[in-house]
């Protein structure tokens, strides 16, 4: 009896042991998986407003997942689980409205990425929601941290769209260490999410504005 209590003694302490690098990797997975289907979101953005030719913005997930007319049928643009934040408590992903101050701090951490360059937009069709963004960026915007947003879910015009948790990640995406910080866009699209070289062990097989397809 006493052996067999000494061997789950131990075997307990080696699973205290282990514990912080498995809850280390499962939250990984979630952020990676959130990435994932963020950039899956700004891609079906950008399908929405080319094919409205930049004259209408999406007002909910729901304007995603109805995809767009091809003849008498709809094509999918977005997959039902991209629909779904797994960082956020509740499953939904903030909305981004087009604002200059907030998608501008985003553009600084995107241009600070890559090196001093801000990458071009995918579409002269969103020129228009990028001028004043620009010349905001270009005149020095101050690099806040995101802490205090309104979170809208829905019956909101939005480019983009973030989490909802305030965490700090473990992941850098953009350099951006902090959940609510990841603004997933069609605008100012980097060549990779991640500093340093590409490293399939480490980052996800996707790139900005480019879904992973299943």
């Amino acid at each position: 009896m006493m052996a067999v209590m000494g061997m789950m003694t131990i075997f307990a302490i080696g699973l205290l042991a282990v514990a912080p690098s498995i809850q280390h990797e499962v939250q990984r997975e979630k952020e990676l998986e959130a990435i994932r289907r963020g950039e899956e979101v700004a891609e079906a953005i950008r399908q929405y407003v080319v094919f409205y030719n930049g004259q209408r913005l999406p007002e909910s997930m729901d304007d995603l997942l109805e995809g767009l007319p091809q003849g008498t049928k709809k094509r999918q643009i977005l997959r039902a689980s991209a629909a779904v934040d797994p960082l956020s408590e509740d499953g939904k992903w903030r909305l981004i409205k087009v604002d200059p101050q907030l998608i501008a701090r985003f553009a600084k951490r995107v241009q600070d990425h890559n090196n001093g360059v801000l990458p071009s937009n995918p579409s002269p069709l969103f020129n228009r929601y990028t001028v004043v963004i620009v010349n905001s960026v270009d005149t020095g915007i101050e690099d806040e941290v995101d802490e205090d947003f309104d979170v809208v879910t829905d019956n909101q015009p939005f480019i983009g769209v973030a989490s909802q948790s305030r965490a700090t990640s473990i992941i850098n995406y953009y350099s951006i260490e902090r959940h609510s910080s990841w603004i997933f866009t069609p605008l100012f699209r980097g060549q990779s999410s991640f500093g340093g070289p590409s490293n399939p062990s480490t980052a996800p097989p996707v790139r900005p504005g480019i879904p992973r397809q299943e």
